[in-house]
């Protein structure tokens, strides 16, 4: 068995593509340099054994909006940005989708786009990054869905149906704490039809930022396991962002998984955004989930560049510490620690996509 240390990882979100695409002054990066700031780079994944995820295109506002910092230890409920229009949202999305593709292309196969498990699998066994086109929030697909199904033949494998503003096909849940994912209406009759045209195609949905009403729409329409790709347990912190009981209930009924997010807020007791958050608070939510829906629908969801995550962890170099953490828990041996880091994943990858 193969020891903690070189385990990979695949990881189920990050926002590395946004800030390579629309970098604030000063933190501008090639992804082919380690950098000082960030989360993620290639020389940073190679040395935390980060094999490969989910790379997320997430469209910002057209008008940069300050940011809207999480208060420490209080409650809170941030605004929300204003929907999005069609054609910003489809320009801004293609230009993200071809950074990723120029990425490809520049990276003399150290990274690689996966539109198939087989290609993922290939990837770990030559160490190449793993690269897979996740799309959160569907602004830039048109009612008809014409969009969707070029987006699909492009390498698009991925989907959440909304982030956390409301768009044409559902509504994502506010960033609030103490408080229920219920929060509003489920998925509209053009959201009903998205989640169809996904299993049809098999793109995977992810369920991390819908309301309930909408997690429990795609419950009963999906033909595919349940996933959420970086949320946490509401549980052991009631954050609108995490996943009550009944909500992880139906992804084990489903045969799904459950990124676990290391962003501090999502993670901690009192909702806080410190980053001095101990390692034990990420081992507590991957237990919770462990015991709730069992270790094989258990992955990681780092959020790497775009939450605060613990300074123990510190970006994707730091991955490692997470897997001695649970190694040193003595409920994870190597076997187990394998199904958390990437096994899991490809599981649910291989149900939803068939190959």
């Amino acid at each position: 068995m193969k020891p903690t240390a070189t385990i990979p990882v695949f990881d189920g979100h990050n926002d590395s593509l946004l800030k390579l695409y629309r970098p604030r002054p000063g933190e501008e990066r090639s992804f082919f340099a380690r950098a000082d700031h960030g989360h993620l780079d290639l020389p940073r994944a190679q040395a935390g054994g980060l094999a490969g995820g989910l790379f997320a295109v997430y469209v910002p506002p057209a008008v940069e909006q300050p940011d809207a910092d999480l208060p420490r230890g209080a409650t809170y409920e941030l605004p929300l940005p204003p929907p999005l229009e069609y054609d910003y949202a489809l320009r801004t999305a293609l230009g993200m989708a071809a950074t990723l593709f120029r990425l490809e292309a520049e990276a003399q196969g150290r990274l690689r786009v996966c539109r198939s498990v087989a290609a993922i699998e290939r990837c770990l066994a030559e160490g190449t990054l793993a690269a897979v086109w996740h799309i959160e929030g569907a602004e830039m697909i048109d009612p008809a869905l014409e969009t969707l199904e070029v987006l699909y033949q492009a390498g698009l494998r991925s989907l959440g149906p909304v982030w956390s503003r409301p768009n044409l096909f559902g509504h994502g849940v506010p960033f609030a704490f103490p408080r229920s994912p219920d929060t509003g209406p489920g998925l509209s009759e053009a959201g009903k039809a998205l989640v169809r045209a996904c299993n049809r195609l098999g793109i995977m949905l992810d369920l991390s930022h819908l309301n309930a009403a909408g997690f429990w729409d795609v419950a009963r329409l999906s033909r595919a396991p349940l996933v959420a790709t970086h949320s946490n347990a509401h549980a052991l912190c009631a954050s609108t962002r995490n996943l009550t009981d009944a909500q992880l209930d139906a992804i084990r009924d489903s045969d799904g998984l459950v990124g676990v997010n290391f962003a501090v807020s999502f993670l901690r007791a009192d909702g806080s955004n410190d980053p001095d958050t101990p390692l034990e608070t990420v081992v507590r939510h991957i237990d919770y989930l462990v015991e709730r829906i069992g270790i094989e629908r258990v992955g990681l969801g780092s959020d790497f560049d775009g939450a605060t995550i613990p300074r123990a962890i510190g970006d994707a170099a730091g991955l490692p510490a997470l897997l001695a953490a649970l190694r040193a828990h003595d409920l994870y041996d190597d076997a187990a620690l394998e199904r958390i880091a990437y096994r899991n994943w490809l599981r649910v990858l291989r149900l939803t996509w068939g190959a």
